[in-house]
Order: C-alpha cells, then structure tokens, then sequence
C-alpha cells in the first residue's frame, strides 16, 4: 500500500457550523483511519477560538476523541498553532493524542526538507494584525490570558472576532496575503525547496527560482464550503477538495 501523509488546516471548527465538524470526522474515518497513514498535520486555525485548555466543550471534547481513536492505531498527529488557537497547551493535545510543533517547523517529507507553518507570519503587509502577533506570540500575553477567569476570557473572544472581522473587511485581498519577499525569506532562513502553510483561504500551488533552485509552496484550502486536504506520497503532492456531502 502507498505511504501517506496528510496536512490540513483552517477547519475553524465552532458549534456554529456543525457540518465542518462533521466532514471533519467523514475525513478522519475514510481517509486517516483505515489506511496506511504515515501522519496527519493539523497546521493551525483548527478551532475558531481557543480560550485556554482548561475549558472543555462538548464540540472539543468530541474533536479530542475521534482523534485519540486515530492515534491509538498508531498514526502520529502534529499540530502546529494558527492565530486562532495560537493558547493550546500540552492537556488539550495529550487529550487529543497530538504533538505540538513548533510555529515553524521543518520536516522530511518522503527525502524532501519541508518547512510547515500556519503561515501568518508572512502576511507582513497587514502591519495592524503583525503588531498584535508579535504581543500575542510574546511570553507574557498568553500568560495573564490564561490566568484571567473562563468567562472574561471568552468575552474577550467574542470581541476580538468581532473586531477582527470588521478591521479584515476594509483591507485589499493582498494585504491579507502574503508577500513574495516573506515567502523567500522563509525558504532561506529554513534552507529548503518545500513550503506547505494555511492562513491565507486561498488553495494553491506556487512555484519560485532562487539561486538556481526551484521552490514550491502548497497553500492549504479552508474548510468553510467544503473538505480540502494536502495528500503527500513519496511521488507526489496533491491538493484535494471534496464536497460536504
């Protein structure tokens, strides 16, 4: 049988959108679950909101079994924090049967160096959004976060959402894109050809020259009108949406 890998990203799993939650599940029992998966990487913007590990909802609870259930048959799950759930700690990923990542992470894909990242990062022409990335990815901010109480930290959420939806409809689509200059930056800094990152809503598959090297970066779908996964063998990448129903 073929050996598999699997990244995702952007489900923004809520109770709001129960039908995400389960073509998420649909996912997991047809394509992880009874195959021979090498991996599955979750890269962030799992969840809508995360306020602190120590609030447990019937939606993450549930989340949290179906991919313990997938680990227990011994398929390692990786995440890699996106700006929405940027607070999840070690209870939740244990609960949930994952490993934590660091925010950029390089990986060996199948003999292929692969840099992994939600990718907010090098969506640096949004100065506003990059400003408060930096406080929130500081070491002090998510510390007074979590030591505040369950119910202001959930008011908070919600404000900031709302917040972050109506500062997102004013600004031009490039700028919550990332930029060509981020983008090669990121492929230096890490000393790899291959790149694979959710954040920007915008599934594709890019291609650069630099130094006599071709780069190639895969940009995960959202899970908002349909499933959208990367499947990576050790032949190919491919990026494949599939109907909720």
């Amino acid at each position: 049988m073929t050996r598999q890998t699997y990244f995702i990203a952007d489900l923004h799993l809520s109770e709001n959108r129960p039908d995400i939650t389960a073509a998420f599940f649909k996912f997991l029992h047809s394509h992880i679950a009874p195959q021979k998966v090498d991996a599955l990487y979750i890269l962030g913007d799992f969840f809508e909101v995360w306020v602190g590990d120590d609030y447990v909802s019937e939606l993450s609870a549930a989340v949290a079994e179906q991919l313990k259930a997938v680990n227990n048959l011994g398929i390692p799950i990786y995440f890699v924090h996106g700006n929405r759930d940027f607070i999840m700690r070690e209870k939740y990923a244990n609960m949930a049967g994952m490993t934590l990542l660091d925010e950029q992470t390089v990986i060996d894909l199948y003999g292929t160096p692969t840099v992994i990242l939600h990718g907010d990062e090098m969506c640096t022409q949004d100065i506003e959004y990059q400003k408060f990335r930096q406080k929130s990815r500081g070491w002090w901010w998510p510390k007074l976060m979590l030591a505040m109480p369950l119910w202001y930290r959930k008011k908070i959420a919600r404000n900031a959402r709302e917040k972050s939806k109506q500062s997102q409809a004013g600004k031009a689509l490039e700028i919550l894109d990332v930029t060509e200059d981020a983008v090669l930056a990121m492929f230096e800094k890490h000393q790899v050809t291959n790149m694979i990152h959710g954040q920007t809503h915008r599934p594709n598959v890019h291609h650069y020259k630099q130094n006599g090297k071709t780069l190639t970066r895969t940009v995960l779908g959202d899970w908002y009108e349909q499933g959208s996964y990367l499947r990576a063998t050790p032949e190919q990448q491919k990026l494949v949406h599939t109907p909720f129903k």
